[in-house]
């Protein structure tokens, strides 16, 4: 131990993450996710041969299902395990035990020519130590059965630790269901990036996917469904791309009827639970109540105030007015308590119709009883008996942010999830709740990606602005969240989690982050993951927008964002394939036309298709109205619309504002709603302008009279793009946007001549 102490000085007396470490990375030698706290690049290399032994002194028994990861590791390219000694030697890996580093899952690693030597103080910290070390080795060796060839580490020094103490990702298997196989391929790529927590999302309106013994209707016709329109839509989509198929071992045919469906035994669960234990994760069960139960529901009617089926907004939600609603639950729960070791039980207990509580006697009554005034505070009172429960048997309840709005006891947990409400993780700390941030935007990994996406979770600000010293302490720290009403299969998941995951694992574990770096980093990632076989998302193609263009000839340029990859496109419509034509040279456009564009890796993995849609038009001609002045006119319309033209068929507009710039007034508070943005624009130079409108939900802009970008439609905060051909002056601005209920995203960036996309300025608003 004492040749380890001298490292502890030299790191104390460095800045944690300073530029002298990630310059290193950029030599492609240490290309870590996340990115240690200190690391110091040291001369030579270490080569892990068949004659390497493995060193594990007494004292270090502790790690024995550490020894056996490293053991995995290596016997896939070596053929056998090392040879196990228990005294220090050279040509060894050694694992030492050092209870002086006090930071949970803390480690260090520390390689040398002669020796490689991973420390921690726990069983956790020696994991993660091991999975530094995992990254450190060739790609090739996540291939089993494959001979990697050398397996050469380069020479280096690591103190490492977690910034933060929750570093989660989250599946939803009730909408549609996953594999026990691909659960336990799901782990290994989190513990891959450090990920510590898995929220495991079992029961929802769609299906209960989790055995229960006591109700076994509950799987025996809850996990179990005729096609809804969830499937409906996958399966139409899937014409376009097999990824949205619903997977086929899902599918069965019974009494003349096609179900689709699935679940776990708990003895199937059991053993995914010892395998994410095995790599220190803990998998927190979710069964999602009061609301998002109508699988239970069907299954067992009584569970509600005597109605059943979809209220306004959501389905009807089990009864907390009636004890044999709390009998069915504490027996549900006590059966998840005993199969799950977790400290923590997922409650849900958001989005509830509660209309059925309000219309029901016994809520009458009993609202009276406990002197509760409204539906909130019964909800409350639900989740406080649970909370109860749950601590009776030594549990921590978690719940989505809607818990506060009827007050919460301050030892539940507090999983942020509602951005426009972002007072709540505020009000959680004041109130005494530890809080988990799950932010819709960036966070729910559903939303389709765009350019922007990976920027903005790593960027994720994990405590958020305006809480003191002491209320930051509250936060626990972030996950990312996959609902899967339209993941319909394996490879549809990992396209839309992977690469975001790794943006994640480093805003939640290092203490220094630096975006460009990180991209740096992750193009040597992606040999590791098709070696993983994970059906990622291939970077984007840039250099282009959605619709282009010119005035008298136009040039298509497109850098490769990896080497390996081929760009192919088509002029027919046609969505391009393995052997369309190749884009190997800038393309000259003198016509106006549309391409669909597409990178294609060596393994014929396919990314985006880009359609991109060239456009020859002549400078638009300024306008000389008789007086104009700074801002833009904002007509507001109160509602619900599916789309921009929807707002055409109301009648009149709910109220016209004005404002200094495209933003939403402040003094809509609507859920849901429309607002027509008009004026002017006063370019101050002729040419062609790009324009990025990123909308949550939809928007449509028209600049010059003339379709710049169409964001239509109800969706999660997504860029698209567009020029239009200006001349110097004013020129007409008309921007339509909807939003369909749960915060609103508005931004619109311009850019000129190559220029990075930047706001309009404000002088530029006319009306």
């Amino acid at each position: 131990m004492k040749k380890i102490l001298p490292l502890f000085f030299l790191f104390g007396s460095m800045v944690l993450g300073a530029g002298v470490c990630f310059g290193q990375a950029s030599e492609n030698t240490y290309n870590l996710i996340p990115y240690p706290n200190a690391l110091v690049p040291q001369q030579g290399s270490f080569t892990v041969t068949a004659q390497t032994k493995l060193v594990v002194p007494r004292e270090s028994k502790v790690f024995q299902n550490e020894v056996e990861q490293v053991q995995l590791l290596f016997s896939r390219s070596l053929g056998r395990p090392l040879k196990l000694v228990k005294r220090e030697t050279s040509n060894a890996v050694i694992l030492l035990l050092d209870k002086h580093i006090s930071a949970p899952e803390g480690y260090q690693v520390l390689i040398s020519p002669t020796q490689v030597k991973l420390v921690a103080r726990e069983p956790a910290g020696m994991f993660r130590a091991v999975q530094t070390l995992r990254q450190l080795l060739p790609a090739s060796i996540e291939r089993a059965g494959v001979t990697a060839g050398a397996l050469v580490l380069p020479a280096v020094q690591i103190q490492d630790a977690p910034a933060f103490g929750w570093r989660g990702m989250h599946l939803d298997v009730s909408r549609h269901f996953f594999t026990t196989a691909y659960l336990k391929k799901y782990i290994d790529v989190l513990a891959l990036y450090k990920f510590n927590k898995l929220h495991l999302h079992f029961t929802d309106d769609q299906g209960w996917r989790l055995e229960i013994k006591k109700y076994p209707k509950l799987t025996e016709q809850g996990a179990w469904r005729t096609f809804n329109n969830q499937d409906s839509a996958v399966i139409k989509m899937s014409k376009g791309n097999p990824d949205l198929a619903l997977d086929p071992r899902h599918i069965l045919q019974k009494d003349g009827k096609t179900l689709y469906g699935g679940f776990y035994t708990q003895a199937e669960m059991r053993e995914i639970i010892q395998y994410a234990s095995a790599r220190h994760i803990e998998i927190i069960p979710e069964i999602d109540m009061p609301g998002h139960m109508k699988a239970a529901i069907d299954a067992y009617p009584f569970l509600t105030c005597g109605e059943a089926g979809w209220g306004k907004t959501f389905s009807v939600p089990i009864c907390p007015c009636e004890e044999s609603t709390y009998t069915f639950a504490e027996n549900v729960f006590q059966e998840i308590i005993d199969l799950f070791p977790s400290q923590y039980i997922h409650l849900g207990a958001d989005e509830v119709e509660k209309t059925t509580w309000a219309n029901a006697p016994a809520c009458q009554e009993l609202m009276q009883r406990e002197g509760l005034k409204t539906v909130e505070e019964l909800q409350s009172y639900f989740v406080y008996r649970m909370q109860k429960f749950f601590k009776s048997k030594g549990k921590t309840l978690i719940g989505w942010d809607e818990v506060l709005e009827g007050g919460i006891n301050s030892e539940a947990v507090v999983m942020f999830w509602r951005n426009w409400v972002p007072n709540a993780p505020l009000l959680a700390a004041q109130n005494g709740n530890k809080v988990i941030m799950t932010p819709n935007a960036p966070l729910y990994f559903d939303a389709l990606p765009d350019k922007n996406s990976l920027q903005n979770v790593y960027q994720l600000q994990v405590v958020p602005r305006g809480l003191n010293n002491q209320e930051a302490k509250a936060i626990l720290g972030a996950q990312a969240n996959l609902w899967t009403e339209y993941v319909p299969s394996e490879n549809r998941a990992e396209y839309l989690y992977m690469p975001r995951m790794t943006a994640l694992s480093e805003a939640v574990w290092s203490k220094e982050r630096n975006y460009g770096n990180y991209l740096n980093r992750l193009k040597n990632h992606y040999p590791r993951l098709d070696a993983l076989n994970v059906h990622y998302r291939l970077p984007d193609l840039e250099g282009f927008t959605d619709r282009m263009v010119f005035t008298d000839k136009a040039v298509l340029t497109i850098q490769k964002p990896l080497e390996s990859l081929n760009i192919r496109y088509t002029t027919d419509g046609s969505t391009p394939h393995q052997t369309s034509t190749l884009l190997e040279k800038p393309l000259e456009i003198t016509e106006s036309m549309t391409l669909q564009v597409a990178a294609f890796s060596p393994e014929g993995r396919m990314g985006d298709t880009y359609t991109i849609a060239y456009e020859k038009q002549t400078l638009a001609p300024a306008i000389k109205p008789l007086k104009t002045i700074p801002g833009l006119t904002a007509t507001y319309y109160k509602g619900f619309f599916k789309n921009t033209q929807a707002m055409q068929s109301v009648a009149k507009p709910t109220e016209t504002m004005t404002v200094e710039m495209l933003k939403v007034p402040e003094t809509i508070k609507d859920g849901s709603f429309g607002v027509q943005f008009k004026g002017y624009l006063n370019i101050p130079e002729p040419g062609i302008y790009s324009f990025y409108l990123t909308c949550d939900d939809g928007g449509v802009l028209k600049i010059a009279n003339r379709l710049v970008v169409d964001n239509d439609g109800l969706h999660a905060p997504l860029e698209k793009s567009g020029q239009v051909a200006l001349e110097k002056g004013l020129q007409p601005f008309a921007l339509d946007f909807i939003e369909g209920g749960g915060g609103y995203t508005l931004k619109l960036l311009y850019s000129k001549d190559g220029s990075q996309p930047q706001p309009i300025p404000q002088s530029w608003w006319q009306r």
